[in-house]
Parts: structure tokens; C-alpha cells; sequence
């Protein structure tokens, strides 16, 4: 395992709010954070069939480009019942041609597992894969899980994504009806990054 003993690392994105996010959880190691919009690095094709691919292709491009490590990740929803759809196609299932329709994906879901006659609880699980990348080459790669159930109709506007119908093991309410900070608590990526810290930076 490679320990990470810089001062400067790219965090591989253009979402604010996934920077905010990883910039309160390293905030202990005194690291400067900087994204992708900072260095002016386009989103490159995530091609891969995997998360650990998708995410190994974001962390080496910014690494690549700006000769610092970058921190890359890759997330989905994995549901029993359609066979592990959408997973890595997540994002995709959203897109339409004026941008992403997360209420049209969480509805194709729901239809979908409807159609199949799908058994309740209706299990389902969130995946969240990290990458840190280094310019030569070397990477460490970290994966997050939590667990839980789809639910309908949809509850709550917190949060992103299918977060409205998926209520995690352990609770009665959804991501999407949960607070922010204390959704970043258990979520998937928490548990990445708390194996990421424990790994690099601890």
C-alpha cells in the first residue's frame, strides 16, 4: 500500500459538490484540493464495463495531465432484481437530450422491476469505487458499499440521483429524506474513504 505524502492532490471532477464533500473528509491532512475545472481538463470517455475501470480512467487522465495524484471515483446503484441494472449506466439510464432525468431513471427502475414480478424487499445496493492515481503509473484502488431496499413512490429532495427510492438497511427513511452530512456518514463513498484514510493517509 502506498502512502500518500503530498501536498496537493487533484480531485478527478467537475461536481462542486463531490469536491466539497472529499475536501471535508481530508480536511485533517492539511492537503490542498484542486478539480478537474481547475486545471481546465476535459471529462474523459469512460468506456469501461466496471466501476474500478471507469474510475482508474478519470484518476490516470488528471494525473497524467497535471503530474500530481488525482483522486478519481465511480458510483452507481446495483438492483437484485434487474440483475445488477443499472450499475456502472447509472448516469446513462438519466440522460436525456436536455440533461440528466433522475426522476425518468428512478421510474424506468420501478417499472422495470414491476414488469419482472420482482420479490419484496426489493434489495438493492449503492457502490462507490475510488482510485488514487499517481504520475508514474502506481494506483490504490478502495470500494465502498451500502446496503438497502427500493422503495415507491419517491421520498424526500435531499441529496442526488436515486437517492428518493433507496432506503438504506437499518432505517425507515431514504437517502433522499436524509441530511446531507449525516447521509455522507454511512454512505457508500463513507465507507471508501474511510478505507482510502485508513490505506494513504492515516
Amino acid at each position: 500500500m502506498r502512502r500518500f505524502d503530498g501536498k496537493e492532490l487533484v480531485v478527478a471532477t467537475h461536481n462542486n459538490g463531490k469536491l466539497e464533500e472529499i475536501q471535508a473528509l481530508l480536511a485533517p491532512f492539511g492537503i490542498t484540493l484542486s478539480s478537474n475545472a481547475d486545471h481546465g481538463l476535459p471529462e474523459p470517455d469512460e468506456t469501461e464495463t466496471t466501476f474500478v475501470g471507469n474510475a482508474r480512467i478519470k484518476a490516470h487522465a488528471a494525473a497524467k495531465a497535471t503530474g500530481l495524484p488525482a483522486l478519481a471515483d465511480d458510483s452507481g446503484i446495483e438492483i437484485d432484481g434487474l440483475g445488477g441494472a443499472p450499475g456502472v449506466y447509472t448516469a446513462d439510464w438519466a440522460e436525456t437530450p436536455n440533461g440528466r432525468d433522475f426522476v425518468m431513471a428512478m421510474t424506468r427502475s420501478w417499472n422495470e422491476l414491476e414488469a419482472a414480478n420482482a420479490p419484496h424487499p426489493r434489495t438493492a445496493w449503492f457502490c462507490c469505487t475510488l482510485v488514487l492515481a499517481w504520475p508514474d503509473g502506481h494506483d490504490e484502488v478502495f470500494a465502498g458499499v451500502m446496503d438497502g431496499q427500493i422503495v415507491w413512490p419517491m421520498r424526500g429532495d435531499q441529496g442526488h440521483g436515486y437517492d428518493p427510492i433507496f432506503q438504506p438497511t437499518g432505517y425507515d427513511i431514504t437517502f433522499g429524506e436524509m441530511d446531507r452530512w449525516e447521509k455522507n456518514k454511512i454512505s457508500h463513498r463513507a465507507d471508501a474513504f474511510a478505507k482510502l484514510v485508513a490505506g494513504c493517509f492515516a
